[in-house]
């Protein structure tokens, strides 16, 4: 009984200091400075670290670890040029070593499957799945990061855990309730207010310090917000600052019971599997809603996948074709705290969500952007381009052309095809050789 007793007294205990320092002052969008100097004194931890391993690798090994970044010198120029010193305007056997030299750069470095491993860090951040060998250097560093695993696990875990719960059962509990009331300026207040304050409190599960750039460029109602994707909880990030409709499929298990209560307060657009594949169904949904200039701006991540926070891939052009304003979002993580990017190949949503969680932080800048228009003679692909080609600019993100569907899919046969059209002009003579 006794047992019983002092349990008791310790989770109450634990609830009481969990909602009166975190939960409340995250609600009402308040700080009292406890993340500022948790993130202080990491910060600081850190830089020891770092100094302590520059101290304990030697030259050697620090020459090694450079050298296996950039392995591949490559020879970006088009293919008319790239063959011109080895042929001239016949076929000769020599265009194979061409052929093969790209081929090969392809295979060693590949500038699209990198796009979706975890990014590089120029330091290691005391984390065991970043570099396996650094906490071995010293006995002191050792120390360290044994006790940063007992922080993480024993302390930030179950409080995080504990905030995450609160927060969806929360979101699922106050939107049940508010879409009960009668459409009108009551339920869209309250809506929105349930939805900034439970995912406030879900972006402080995540020790989450996020730093929004440009507010006076906030998407607004009747638009369409498009943004970089790195992570499921992208869209966490977001509506801490403001309120969203959501776009996706429907979900089984915890994830749709979510969406059907959220979908009941907010007009949030939901499709089946099977209407997913039907672009006109979806089109012709999309626009009904930005036709409401009352409704909030539709949140789409035009990229269709996770990409590991370095690069900005193909924008798929349906979101553009809808017409209407779109507002151009770029978000970038902080790496050197915790890795956000979810790769989803590898990680299911559990796994990943233990690794979020038994990070240090999720750090993260936002830049909204001027709002931009399809211009005349515009079509939709190019729009895309031009939207992408400016988050990228703003994020300090590398431009790709390629689909991010290639992290499950071949590559599609018109790009093989592409090539080999410019390399038969060149054999008969269209070519610019």
């Amino acid at each position: 009984m006794e047992g019983a007793e002092l349990a008791g007294k310790i989770l109450s205990t634990w609830l009481t200091l969990v909602i009166c320092l975190i939960l409340l002052p995250s609600a009402f969008g308040v700080s009292l400075g406890i993340s500022e100097m948790y993130m202080k004194l990491l910060v600081k931890t850190l830089e020891w670290a770092t100094i302590r391993i520059e101290k304990g690798v030697s030259k050697e090994s620090v020459l090694k670890n450079s050298a296996s970044v950039g392995i591949i010198q490559r020879d970006e120029s088009p293919m008319e040029k790239g063959l011109s010193g080895l042929r001239g305007r016949d076929f000769e056997l020599s265009d194979v070593f061409y052929f093969s030299k790209k081929g090969l750069e392809a295979i060693v470095e590949d500038e699209v499957t990198q796009r979706f491993s975890s990014e590089e860090l120029v330091s290691w951040n005391l984390l065991t799945r970043t570099n396996v060998n650094f906490h071995y250097i010293s006995l002191r560093l050792t120390m360290v990061w044994v006790l940063g695993v007992i922080v993480r696990y024993c302390v930030l875990l179950p409080l995080r855990v504990t905030l995450a719960f609160i927060g969806i059962s929360l979101l699922v509990l106050g939107t049940t309730l508010v879409g009960q009331l009668p459409d009108g300026s009551l339920k869209n207040w309250l809506s929105e207010l349930v939805h900034l304050t439970c995912c406030r409190i879900c972006v402080r599960a995540l020790s989450g310090t996020i730093h929004y750039h440009n507010k006076q460029y906030r998407p607004q109602k009747g638009g369409i917000c498009v943004a970089n994707h790195t992570s499921p909880i992208d869209v966490l990030i977001l509506t801490t600052d403001g309120c969203y409709a959501m776009v996706g499929q429907v979900h089984g298990g915890l994830m749709g019971i979510i969406q059907r209560a959220m979908v009941k307060a907010c007009p949030h657009v939901w499709f089946e599997r099977s209407e997913m594949k039907d672009r006109h169904l979806v089109t012709k949904r999309l626009k009904e809603h930005i036709a409401d200039k009352k409704k909030l701006p539709i949140l789409i991540f035009p990229e269709g996948t996770c990409i590991n926070n370095t690069s900005v891939m193909m924008f798929k052009k349906g979101s553009f074709e809808i017409g209407g304003t779109i507002h151009p979002v770029a978000i970038k993580y902080n790496p050197q705290f915790g890795d956000a990017f979810w790769n989803s190949s590898k990680y299911n949503m559990v796994s990943y969500l233990l690794r979020m969680m038994t990070s240090w932080a999720i750090v993260c800048d936002v830049w909204y952007m001027p709002p931009m228009t399809r211009e005349e003679g515009e079509d939709a692909v190019q729009f895309a381009n031009r939207v992408k080609s400016a988050i990228a600019v703003q994020g300090g993100l590398t431009e790709l052309p390629w689909d991010g569907g290639l992290k499950r899919a071949k590559v599609k046969d018109t790009f093989k095809e592409e090539q080999q059209k410019n390399y038969s002009k060149m054999i008969v003579g269209n070519g610019s050789l």
